[in-house]
């Protein structure tokens, strides 16, 4: 299976008083992730989403193993799980380096809805074309 891999380094605002990564940011991650995948793979839909598209996060979740820290490389990779209708569901890894060897420290999943708007509200629409070409590769 191939990834998407977006990397970033965890600054002193994403840790607690403890020391360690607070949980949310992890989700901040997965959007992170996902943005960057657009500007890289499909700026088209950026377009779109300036216009009439919405690309609507209905369930995200993140399962954790190990506490990340300040200045460590967190790596996010993101693959496509499952796509239906109008749906995606996108799965997330997060990796770090221990003792010189990559390990994982959560794992996610997040669940988008393809939306437009029309007349002041929002109704389903197919995966945009150009994001089922962008994220063939990754399943």
């Amino acid at each position: 299976m191939r990834f998407y891999e977006y990397r970033h380094i965890v600054t002193f605002q994403e840790t607690n008083l403890v020391g360690n990564v607070y949980y949310t940011h992890h989700l901040e991650w997965q959007g992170q992730c996902r943005e960057m995948f657009l500007r890289d793979h499909a700026p088209e839909v950026i377009t779109e989403l300036a216009q009439d598209l919405s690309l609507a996060t209905v369930r995200c979740s993140c399962e954790y193993f190990a506490e990340l820290n300040v200045f460590e490389e967190v790596i996010v990779r993101m693959s496509l799980a499952e796509m239906q209708q109008n749906r995606l569901t996108l799965g997330f890894e997060y990796w770090h380096t221990l003792a010189g060897e990559e390990q994982l420290a959560a794992r996610g999943e997040q669940q988008i809805a393809c939306m437009k708007r029309e007349a002041g509200r929002l109704v389903p629409t197919p995966v945009p074309d150009a994001l089922r070409r962008a994220l063939a590769p990754y399943t």
